[in-house]
């Protein structure tokens, strides 16, 4: 799903001048026959899948067309149809498109629809936290959505039995992961016994917020879409220490490490654990790696935490037809999921019912340990979110630079923590 099915990194912005395939030529009126246009960022294995599965979709009033986007082009795409006024009536959409696009009134709002009227599309059948996610400080659903990002900790099986260490699994503490990364650290070809850009990179200081969650503390944030204040109390700030020691030893690969290939990296041996999502699994499937290998939930200090992410499917509010349109997004996520998934299992669906698909198709090609780690994930009795959904998210990332990853790294002393929190309270009062 990092852009696969599309989950990960969310999108933001814009797309190609499109000409006959813009929402607001897209269809009729209700009266008559209606075409509705879709465009998602997949890649052209899944769009064929897609498309086949959107072929038995039944409406005789209702024409379904795929629009062709590549999946590497789909931000620019995004960002000019946006500005043209000239979006698909259905598009996917990351967590924070969707929100911004919201506020600024671009989107159909569809918080009634799943909360009344009649079919299956209901509100208490999606994963809570994705619901909870995707509404506006008003309420408002600008998006519903469609595919889950869980994550947790790939780990090398054969390093780990090779070193005489316990396998990974639920309920392992933060305190046994650093002592696994500091045992597996320089052996076999590997530099460090972990590899975790999600707690090191730009959104480090959320993936932090799952140790001082788990420990009975507060986030890093109170709400990543409408925040009021971001924190670092004294369980998170004995997180950053355990992390920051961990670094200094060298078990852990400190920030600015080039994760661009620690997938093949991971494959071939060369990093023992590594943070990452489920989407992984399909491309292993794939690719087979040269080791036995797992995937586990995150650690835990007290209380089983972790982070939360989805993406999803938008409509402009230009729409010519939002009965219509609705009715095709139903069918995308409580059926194509169901033709999608067993060949390319990347994430689980929002929308509940549809998920038995993808956990049979990893069933099947006996990837358990993802199984039990995405729906440990999905039930996960804590979540946090995995970073900011605001328009000036990107002001934050370049404090983050500046000021925590500094910290992490030993250029800085922890006593610094707390001039970099008020940095982000300052932007949050200028954004609210």
């Amino acid at each position: 799903m990092k852009r696969t099915i599309g989950v990960t990194a969310l999108v933001c912005a814009g797309l190609l001048a499109a000409t006959a395939c813009g929402g607001s030529d897209s269809g009729g009126s209700s009266d008559g026959p209606v075409t509705v246009t879709v465009m998602t960022w997949e890649s052209a294995e899944t769009n064929a899948a897609i498309k086949k599965a959107l072929a038995n979709f039944q409406d005789p009033n209702i024409t379904v067309k795929l629009l062709d986007t590549p999946s590497g082009q789909y931000g620019d795409k995004l960002a000019s149809l946006t500005q043209a006024k000239q979006l698909p009536d259905l598009f996917w959409c990351g967590n924070d498109t969707e929100q911004q696009y919201t506020s600024q009134g671009l989107l159909v709002d569809w918080a009634e629809k799943i909360t009344g009227g009649d079919g299956d599309l209901k509100a208490d059948k999606f994963v809570p936290s994705a619901i909870e996610n995707w509404k506006t400080a008003d309420g408002q659903m600008g998006g519903l959505p469609s595919l889950m990002n869980t994550y947790g900790v790939w780990y090398n099986a054969d390093a780990f039995t090779a070193a005489g260490i316990p396998l990974p699994k639920a309920g392992w503490t933060w305190d046994d992961m650093y002592s696994a990364a500091a045992k597996l650290a320089n052996k076999n070809g590997a530099k460090y016994g972990l590899v975790a850009d999600q707690l090191t990179g730009a959104d480090g200081p959320f993936t932090m917020s799952m140790y001082s969650v788990s420990a009975g503390g507060a986030p890093f944030t109170d709400n990543v879409n409408h925040p009021t204040k971001a924190e670092a109390d004294d369980k998170y700030k004995e997180g950053v220490e355990k992390l920051v020691a961990a670094i200094k030893n060298g078990s852990v690969a400190p920030p600015g490490y080039d994760a661009a290939n620690v997938q093949s990296l991971f494959a071939a041996g060369k990093i023992p654990m590594t943070f990452g999502g489920q989407w992984l699994a399909a491309g292993f499937q794939t690719d087979k790696p040269k080791v036995k290998y797992g995937f586990a939930p995150f650690p835990q200090v007290q209380t089983p935490t972790t982070l939360y992410d989805s993406v999803g499917i938008c409509t402009p509010q230009y729409t010519k037809d939002q009965d219509a349109t609705f009715k095709v997004l139903e069918y995308l996520n409580t059926k194509v999921w169901d033709a999608v998934l067993p060949a390319s299992p990347v994430a689980p669906p929002a929308y509940t019912p549809a998920q038995a698909s993808y956990f049979d198709a990893l069933t099947k090609a006996q990837q358990t340990s993802v199984v039990d780690t995405v729906k440990a994930d999905l039930a996960a009795e804590k979540t946090v979110g995995v970073r900011f959904t605001t328009t000036w998210a990107s002001q934050v990332g370049d404090l983050t630079t500046a000021n925590y990853q500094p910290i992490l790294s030993g250029k800085k002393p922890i006593s610094e923590l707390p001039a970099y929190v008020e940095k982000i309270n300052g932007l949050i009062k200028q954004g609210g």
